[in-house]
């Protein structure tokens, strides 16, 4: 059988290393073109995107490098980089996506978004729990739950209680 060749699509793919890639960005680079040359691909664009805080630790990691690089490669080309960089060690994570509506200048020119403020979640403020922040028994103005014996089911009167032995009284209106 022949083997069938295919045109080459581009892709746009983010690579997250650790931050002891900051401290060689030549050789991470290297990594990046090696995983893409290695499988037919031709890397159009290549750069540094941006230092972040990770939302979670990865492999040890809190803080990650982005690098973003746009490629034409084989539409095979794009599972083989993906395992080759499970199997890596040094990227944490690959996200390769088809990009044929980018072009060069778009990705040249392409700047991380700052991340939004999060709110400062510290110890009460507002809604309860925590040290110093409401809680249980603390009902500010609201006073006691003076509420709780309207409610079905709960509160008022008990039933009468059965002896041992006895017989069971017909239920009336009341009991339940």
């Amino acid at each position: 059988m022949a083997k069938k060749s295919s045109k080459p699509n581009q892709y746009e793919g983010m690579f997250l290393f650790g931050a002891g890639a900051a401290s060689e960005p030549q050789a991470t680079e290297a990594s990046v073109r090696k995983f893409i040359e290695t499988h037919g691909g031709n890397i159009l664009v290549l750069k540094k995107w941006d230092e972040r805080k990770l939302a979670y630790e990865i492999d040890g990691n809190k803080r990650g490098i982005y690098y973003l690089t746009l490629f034409t490669a084989p539409p095979a080309a794009v599972a083989q980089i993906e395992r080759d960089v499970k199997l890596s060690e040094g990227i944490l994570r690959v996200m390769i996506l088809k990009a044929d509506h980018m072009s060069v200048e778009e990705i040249q020119n392409h700047e991380p978004q700052k991340p939004e403020p999060r709110e400062e979640r510290g110890f009460g403020g507002g809604f309860g729990g925590g040290y110093g922040g409401g809680g249980y028994g603390d009902r500010g103005d609201r006073g006691d739950r003076g509420d709780r014996g309207d409610r079905g089911g709960y509160g008022g009167p008990r039933g009468a209680r059965r002896e041992e032995g006895a017989p069971e009284a017909a239920p009336t209106g009341e009991e339940r």
